[in-house]
């Protein structure tokens, strides 16, 4: 079986809190025996896969697969053409260089966040999508604010060919079919 959840924002990539407050996967209905392929952190939204198959983590998440995961960030400040050509080439993270990123500024039409990112009304925000082909933790986000354009908000709208359905709301989760699965695997 292999699931695909819209991850909300707020939502930790587990089953069980570390904190009695914390938001979980456990409140989505999820089927028994299934667990998240990869993470997305508490602050971020979109795409999240889960399985109950075993060894499907290390075809999508071994860095030597280079499987693509595909971002939408919405970052601070007016992105430049530099800071685009830095994460194309890859930035310096904790002393080693990421793989380069394929990364275009564009105009995406998202519902707004809830609770809605912060507004500074004398800095304007834009938007980037980002195909990473590396898993890090706080990846995007790391890599943005070095560019010099903090993320304010992150989404995760594919893996591999497999795109986040846009009928598939915030919380919403289904089945893949088996042409969706192939998408899914496909580089």
């Amino acid at each position: 079986m292999l699931l695909a959840l819209n991850k909300p924002y707020g939502v930790l990539s587990q089953f069980t809190p570390d904190h009695p407050e914390q938001r979980t996967l456990s409140e989505f209905g999820l089927p028994v025996n299934v667990y998240p392929l990869g993470r997305l952190d508490r602050d971020s939204e979109g795409l999240l896969l889960l399985s109950d198959q075993a060894g499907l983590n290390t075809k999508l998440l071994d860095p030597k697969n280079a499987h693509p995961r595909t971002y939408r960030a919405q970052v601070e400040g007016l992105v430049t053409e530099d800071a685009l050509q830095k994460l194309r080439r890859g930035i310096v993270l904790d002393g080693t260089m990421t793989r380069p990123g394929e990364v275009a500024h564009i105009q995406p039409d998202l519902a707004p966040r809830d609770p809605p990112i912060r507004h500074r009304l004398n800095v304007p925000t834009s938007w980037i999508e980002l195909t990473l082909r590396e898993g890090r933790n706080r990846q995007v986000r790391k890599m943005t604010a070095a560019a010099g354009f903090p993320t304010l908000r992150l989404l995760r709208v594919a893996i591999g060919h497999f795109h986040l359905p846009p009928n598939l709301a915030a919380g919403q989760w289904r089945e893949l079919t088996e042409n969706e699965r192939h998408s899914v695997f496909a580089r």
